[in-house]
């Protein structure tokens, strides 16, 4: 399997096309890396009474919060997904012979086309992960009486679900959103945003958790919205990427001055809300940012991923990024419920102990991470195998 797996890898590698915009591999690949190394290794994860939780430092670390602004990458995920999914429905536009997008008939051919091929790169790996841990949550309770179920102990395991469930929800409404950026542009991101705005602003007035639920779609709807900006190039070119930058740069330093949003972008412990969920005006602005960021560096980014070796790594990591993404917490509460057999300490403040064991935690994991990419990324590859001509790139 191995060997097949390098030779599969070395036709993509082979095949990518000179316009591939190698960037958006990478920063997919990366994006993942960094929500699994936080996790592991920058999460105070610990059993308390007997249930698996996982604050951060970041309150008790001076200015760490700074950190968040750049390693909070959710909204990376979806501004990428903006850039991917764009692409995708303009190639499902050429398929079926509807180039054209109207936002007041956003449906036919080329919607199905388009969903078809996404649903079945997400779907496939999601219900395996959903039915693996149901059988075996549902086997541990017939067989260890005393087994307080995965869902009372262990829910942070099920935490890749409620994000690809977002995420699941902005695929579903790209034959509207396309469309309607197609046709009104800035118009349509700049009234989204205001209508964030003022989500939040009904939510703070009246204390009702509804408006952040709607927030919780809008902003990602945002944010995925930005990716399209990115795919048709309005924002290239140095001077319109520094000026996103510093745009999302001066909207979090504004945001955060008031009482109602967090400077963190990740919650803490002890914090009246958090940012993320329900989500707040403070991601979309941070989408911003981000985007900025990601444009300034992307002109480096291609000149490094043009050579063969840093291009087969990302290759090489993209084809496993579902189940890594969605196993990895599974690896970590495997490596916890190791550690507390062998009597190795689980420190519940960030000590000199909790900072010298990050390298185990980091470790422990990836060897129970290890054996499950390999039971699983088989589903994942079979997904996101081709059905007809084949495939330029590691992801069409």
């Amino acid at each position: 399997m191995g060997r097949s797996v390098e030779r599969s890898v070395g036709r993509l590698v082979d095949s990518t096309p000179p316009s591939r915009a190698r960037d958006v591999d990478f920063l997919r690949l990366a994006s993942v890396c960094v929500v699994v190394l936080w996790h592991w290794a920058l999460s105070i994860d610990h059993f308390r009474g007997g249930v698996l939780v996982m604050p951060n430092p970041i309150a008790r670390i001076p200015f760490a919060w700074l950190a968040t602004w750049l390693l909070q990458v959710m909204p990376v995920f979806f501004v990428i997904g903006g850039f991917a999914h764009l692409a995708a429905w303009d190639a499902a536009g050429r398929a079926t012979g509807s180039p054209r997008d109207d936002p007041a008939r956003p449906w036919g051919p080329r919607a199905r086309r388009f969903l078809r091929g996404r649903l079945r790169r997400l779907l496939p790996p999601m219900a395996v992960f959903a039915v693996v841990w149901a059988a075996v949550d549902a086997v541990l309770l017939l067989a260890l009486p005393d087994y307080p179920g995965l869902l009372r102990y262990g829910r942070a395991v099920l935490v890749p679900l409620w994000f690809l469930a977002a995420y699941l929800g902005v695929i579903l409404v790209v034959p509207v959103t396309a469309a309607v950026h197609r046709r009104f542009g800035r118009r349509f991101i700049l009234l989204l945003g205001a209508v964030v705005a003022l989500v939040d602003l009904a939510r703070f007035g009246t204390g009702s958790t509804v408006f952040g639920y709607v927030n919780t779609g809008l902003v990602w709807v945002f944010a995925h919205q930005l990716g399209y900006f990115w795919r048709d190039g309005v924002l290239r070119g140095p001077r319109r990427a520094l000026l996103t930058a510093l745009c999302g740069l001066a909207g979090l330093a504004l945001v955060t001055t008031l009482d109602e949003y967090p400077r963190s972008m990740v919650a803490t412990e002890g914090a009246r809300r958090g940012n993320m969920f329900p989500t707040t005006a403070a991601i979309a602005v941070l989408a911003v940012f981000q985007l900025g960021l990601i444009l300034l560096a992307a002109p480096a980014l291609n000149r490094m991923l043009a050579r063969r070796r840093p291009w087969t790594a990302v290759v090489t990591g993209n084809a496993v990024i579902m189940t890594v993404f969605l196993w990895h917490m599974t690896a970590l509460l495997l490596a916890m419920v190791t550690m507390r057999a062998v009597g190795l300490p689980m420190p519940d403040e960030p000590t000199a102990t909790w900072w010298a064991g990050r390298p185990l935690w980091v470790i422990l994991p990836a060897l129970f991470l290890a054996p499950l990419i390999v039971l699983f990324a088989p589903v994942e590859r079979g997904a996101a195998a081709p059905r007809g001509p084949a495939r330029t790139g590691p992801d069409d």
